[in-house]
């Protein structure tokens, strides 16, 4: 009999334990100093603020709000503004990262080179930089909402864009924008990847059996693709919900802007960096979780 301290699985177990407890203190420890800071300069770590009155407008919301109206209400708005954009860029990424990923690997010479250069040139220029160029380069210097160029039910204008009735403000056009073409090519990469990764002889015996190039792709190498998209394109997810905090630099009021804001009237700067981290934090759990389970089904369908 091995004595119980040698088995494997009481050290796995007394080892996770010491983790457990190491990253406790350590967070027990930082807490203290946090609130001894606090009160040596006569502050009280609180949320109470949250019930008072905001005092500032938001430029768009998703629901009815006032300045008369609380922080925290405000702080919802700010929420809210940030999930719009962040599901509305995930889905058009992926629709554009779909595309751009397959027309990388098309035999025809033009359509390959156009997906090369879009993927190569907004992969490498920095996010912020493209924001802005969509903000101050392309909205700002387009005709007035009376002169709006139409593209059927499309119209867009200095005021943003106007899609079957539904108005868009610049602000949000061009963090969607921006969000969509720069995360769009890092999923163009994931595809075209996955895609060569599939085994030559799966394109063969497809078109042995009298396939099309595009059956084959849609039956036979994308399904079989996908089982190893999903982890990487859920990084690159994760990604876009964090690098929609950007949106402070062009004015949209996201949830990191009006957070600012309201640390600068209440000065309550420890307390809306916890609101900002958690948010962010669940969000990206959200996110990081409902790809898990997704890829976990497409795994055990695929056996």
């Amino acid at each position: 009999m091995t004595a119980i301290w040698r088995r494997k699985k009481v050290l796995e177990w007394a080892g996770q334990a010491i983790v457990v407890m190491i990253v406790v203190g350590l967070l027990a420890f930082l807490g203290y100093n946090l609130d001894q800071s606090l009160k040596r300069l006569g502050l009280r770590l609180g949320f109470k603020f949250l019930e008072s009155q905001a005092g500032f407008s938001v430029a768009e919301s998703v629901i009815p709000y006032d300045p008369s109206q609380p922080y925290s209400r405000v702080i919802l708005v700010g929420f809210l503004n940030s999930l719009k954009v962040i599901v509305s860029s995930l889905i058009a990424a992926t629709a554009i990262g779909v595309v751009a990923g397959i027309a990388r690997l098309s035999d025809n010479w033009l359509v390959r080179q156009i997906a090369k250069v879009y993927v190569e040139v907004l992969r490498n220029m920095p996010l912020l930089l493209q924001l802005l160029f969509w903000y101050f380069v392309v909205f700002l210097t387009l005709p007035k909402a009376e002169n709006a160029i139409s593209l059927g039910f499309i119209q867009i204008s200095r005021s943003g864009i106007n899609l079957f009735g539904l108005a868009l403000s610049p602000e949000f056009s061009s963090l969607f924008a921006g969000l969509t073409f720069y995360t769009g090519t890092f999923i163009a990469e994931i595809v075209r990847g996955s895609i060569k990764g599939v085994d030559r002889g799966q394109r063969e015996a497809a078109r042995a059996l009298g396939l099309s190039s595009g059956s084959t792709l849609k039956l036979v190498i994308f399904p079989q693709a996908l089982r190893s998209m999903i982890p990487s394109i859920a990084n690159q997810y994760l990604n876009l919900a964090k690098n929609s905090s950007l949106a402070i630099a062009i004015g949209y009021p996201d949830l990191y802007a009006v957070s600012s804001t309201t640390f600068n009237q209440t000065g309550r700067a420890v307390e809306m960096m916890i609101l900002i981290s958690v948010t962010y934090l669940a969000v990206s759990l959200t996110i990081a979780s409902l790809l898990n389970l997704y890829n976990s089904r497409l795994q055990r369908s695929s056996r």
